[in-house]
């Protein structure tokens, strides 16, 4: 049960720059709330975060399932 992406309609260049402001704003709200909540709560405990290595291994496994190798 693969889901395939939906068809991209083009955009017009006013639509496309609304819709990459949209994106921006949203990336720097999430970044903000992280700050914020850093701010609030201070730093976690070294013992409760993942390092960065084991992130990085992770997303790159979940790349290698969405691509299929090619021979």
């Amino acid at each position: 049960m693969t889901q395939e992406p939906a068809a991209r309609q083009p955009l017009e260049p006013a639509d496309a720059v609304r819709a990459y402001a949209a994106r921006t704003r949203a990336d720097a709200d999430r970044f903000a709330g992280a700050l914020e909540d850093i701010a609030a709560n201070g730093l976690p405990a070294v013992e409760e975060c993942t390092p960065w290595e084991e992130l990085r291994e992770a997303h790159l496994a979940r790349l290698a399932t969405q691509r299929p190798a090619v021979a």
